[in-house]
């Protein structure tokens, strides 16, 4: 199959790019044009594994409808999502607009499979039930608004082209570097956890989701329908932290702070500096990691694609350590 995955320089499109081009699947992926030195890096490493890579943008148009042609999966990964001091606008150009046109792009391409990543930021941070695919969206920034717009355009397609939905949680292993300050903390003994520790995170281990994201690209029954994937397991942030603290073989040191001071400081920051056009060293969606809880049912999913993630956070945390020692960044 001649496959292409947006966003496919980031972490996940990365991973599932080289799982595709091991399995022989023709492979093309498209990058960032302001992209990263680590970017660059996985750029060059897929370059190498004979994956072909397109610079550019989701909102450019033409250029989609260009590098679409002969596609039999679009797997569309692109998007805005750690970007501070921009205008909403660029949000909504990459997440709403930006799907809007590989949509259009993979109608005229006559492609088989369209799976959109989506997010599990597009629910309310103060849940407190067990989240499914039928629980009511109600997104609290800029990302989660645009990433649940970004979903409604893609059922606006359904009759039009056969697509799925994945609304993806924390992600993390081997190529992951959102987590490598917490694992570079613990390991040097200055992480401390901020509020009780009791917020809840189901985390997946990035192999799993690539199953997962093959298995609707393959599957007739995910066709027209929305799953959640997640791990099985739920672990509070003290549990993370010990689990990752066993991974890099250091004891480790219960240090806690209170919540509040941190949080204030965080909305006094933004609130000052943003205008500004100055990044703030602390901002609220920053402290998600330690207020925010997801308690998540992956049932449809292991109903109508009998999917269900294999790796163990003890098992995840040790081969990310692993991969993180390997490349000297830990």
């Amino acid at each position: 199959m001649k496959v292409l995955i947006t966003g496919g320089t980031g972490f996940i499109g990365s991973r599932l790019a080289f799982r595709c081009a091991e399995t022989g699947h023709d492979v093309a992926v498209l990058g960032r044009e302001d992209a990263s030195e680590v970017e660059i890096e996985t750029r060059n490493s897929l370059s190498n594994r004979g994956v072909e890579v397109f610079v550019g943008s989701v909102t450019d148009r033409e250029r989609m409808f260009e590098i679409t042609s002969g596609m039999d999966i679009v797997f569309h990964l692109a998007a805005a999502q750690h970007e501070m001091n921009v205008p909403d606008e660029v949000f909504r150009n990459v997440n709403v607009e930006g799907t809007r046109n590989m949509l259009d792009a993979s109608i005229e391409a006559k492609v088989e499979r369209f799976v959109h990543g989506s997010s599990i930021g597009v629910y309310d941070r103060d849940v407190t039930s067990i989240v499914d695919e039928t629980t009511p969206l109600k997104p609290d920034n800029i990302y989660g608004v645009t990433k649940a717009e970004g979903e409604k355009v893609v059922r606006e397609y359904f009759d039009k082209q056969p697509s799925t939905i994945i609304r993806i949680s924390e992600t993390y292993g081997p190529g992951d570097r959102r987590l490598l300050k917490l694992f570079r903390g613990i390991n040097k003994g200055v992480f401390f956890v901020i509020g009780n520790g009791q917020n809840i995170h189901q985390l997946i281990y990035v192999d799993d989701l690539v199953d997962g994201l093959l298995l609707t690209a393959e599957h007739s029954a995910a066709v027209g329908e929305t799953f959640v994937l997640a791990g099985n397991e739920r672990l509070t942030t003290d549990g993370m932290v010990a689990a990752i603290a066993r991974a890099v073989g250091v004891a480790q040191k219960r240090w806690r702070a209170p919540l509040w001071p941190f949080m204030a400081a965080a909305t006094v920051l933004e609130t000052t500096l943003r205008p500004l056009g100055i990044q703030p060293p602390l901002h609220r969606r920053r402290m998600d990691f330690f207020t925010k809880s997801f308690q998540i049912s992956t049932e449809k999913a292991q109903d109508l694609l009998e999917f269900r993630a294999r790796t163990d956070f003890a098992e995840g945390a040790r081969l990310t350590a692993e991969w993180y020692k390997e490349n000297k960044l830990l």
